[in-house]
Formats: structure tokens, C-alpha cells, sequence
């Protein structure tokens, strides 16, 4: 499958967005990173509120928005934060069996060193919202990952890393930030400057995992019948699947 920034073609008129701007949307997705090193400097707060606004921007299903954002400031309670991953880093590691050792090499988190460290969690009171849901109650989560990736993918165009951290207790991270009953965090973001992005997604670097191939990912019709539409690999260069 060819687009314009891969064909040399001009959109076609009418809803098209231009070349560069097409060219700007691709390049901010195959170059986001999942990123665990940062630098201290603090994240500028009118850049911070257009990241926020991306995120709420982020479509959902039936417009039930149940995003919730906590944004930590508090030095000590980011120290309780760093702790609770910690308590899951061990815990995980000790779950993967032989790759334990392996695991706890990995870099998993940036909490103590990014400037802007984000709670997300998906609001209480969800079971009002039917729509969309009856057969699929898990589309409030699937519409969380949307205000996150909305939120990634800006950040990447501001220059920004960012990481999602999902190695904690959900109880003890609602408990320690009052969270009423029925919310429920699904992400430690750490947000900030880097000295550099990735090259590659770190776990892929590191020899954790490697890409699958597009082909083996998109049937047609029915299950594992191939798919002849299954994109320009030269497209896919940069493209992060990781998340910890």
C-alpha cells in the first residue's frame, strides 16, 4: 500500500491534509519512542496544556471520555510512586522465570528523573455508559489508550519523550492517590527532554523482542488468510510497538 509520502504523489484535493503536513503526521508515529532516560529540565506549561488537550481530544465510545489525569508535583509523593513500580519490577521478574535476571537489566521507568510525571486512570461511575459497551465493556480502556497515544504522539512533534510505565499495584496507586472507588489507573507517564530519542525501540535495542512482520498481522477476510494490502516496509522504519 503506497500514501503520498512514500508514492511521490500530491494528496488528492478536498480533505487531504498538504505533503508536509501528511509527511509531519507519519513522522511523529514512526518516530515516537517509549523512552526511560531523561533530562531534569522542567517541560514548558503552555506546551504541557496543548499535551493535555491532545489527549482529551482523543476520540471515545459514546463520547463517554473517561480519561482522568493526575499530574504529580509532589516530590515525595513521586518517591512513593518510584517505590510502588520497584515493588512490581521485583515482582514481574521473579514471574518471568530464566529471563528474571534478563529483565532487571532493562531500564523500565523514568519517575525520578523526568520533568512532568501523569497518573492516568479511567474515571469511576463507568457502568452508566452503555453505549458502545453492553457486549464490549472493555472500550473505556481502549478509549484511555487513545488520549495516551493522542498525548505521545504531541509530545513527539514538541520534541518530548515520553514513557508508559504499567508496573504497579492498580489498588495501592488509587489508594495512594485517592482515587475514588471504581476509577481505575492504568498508567504512570513520564514526561520530559531527552538527550535523544531512541534509535530504535528500546526493548527491540536491548534484544527483549523484535517487530513482527506487517504480512503475518493483517489477513483478509478470515483469520491468517493473507492480505495483499499489508504496507511499504520502508514506512514501518522507527514505528514503536513497545510499552512497559
Amino acid at each position: 500500500m503506497q500514501d503520498s509520502t512514500t508514492s511521490g504523489r500530491r494528496p488528492r484535493p478536498g480533505h487531504a491534509f498538504t505533503t508536509p503536513e501528511i509527511e509531519a503526521v507519519y513522522r511523529a508515529i514512526h518516530l515516537r519512542r517509549d523512552m526511560r532516560h531523561f533530562l531534569p529540565d522542567p517541560v514548558n506549561p503552555d506546551t504541557l496544556a496543548r499535551l493535555l488537550t491532545a489527549a482529551h481530544r482523543a476520540p471515545s465510545v459514546g463520547y463517554m471520555q473517561p480519561w482522568r489525569f493526575v499530574r504529580i508535583a509532589d516530590h515525595a509523593l513521586r518517591e512513593r510512586l518510584h517505590a510502588l513500580v520497584e515493588q512490581e519490577r521485583l515482582a514481574t521478574a521473579d514471574a518471568l522465570g530464566e529471563r528474571g535476571a534478563e529483565f532487571m537489566r532493562l531500564k523500565v521507568e523514568g519517575i525520578r528523573d523526568a520533568g512532568e510525571v501523569l497518573v492516568v486512570s479511567l474515571m469511576p461511575d463507568r457502568e452508566q455508559y452503555v453505549f458502545g459497551r453492553r457486549t464490549l465493556p472493555e472500550m473505556d480502556l481502549a478509549s484511555v489508550a487513545c488520549g495516551i497515544q493522542n498525548l505521545w504522539l504531541a509530545a513527539r512533534a514538541e520534541g518530548l519523550g515520553m514513557g508508559w510505565v504499567s508496573l504497579f499495584d492498580p489498588d495501592a496507586l488509587r489508594e495512594l492517590l485517592g482515587i475514588p472507588e471504581g476509577g481505575h489507573p492504568v498508567a504512570i507517564l513520564c514526561l520530559g527532554h531527552v538527550d535523544a530519542f531512541y534509535d530504535a525501540p528500546m526493548l527491540e535495542q536491548e534484544g527483549w523482542d523484535t517487530r513482527r512482520d506487517l504480512a503475518d498481522l493483517v489477513y483478509q477476510d478470515r483469520w491468517h488468510t493473507p492480505c495483499p494490502v499489508t504496507g511499504d516496509p520502508a514506512t514501518e522504519t522507527g514505528h514503536d510497538a513497545d510499552h512497559t
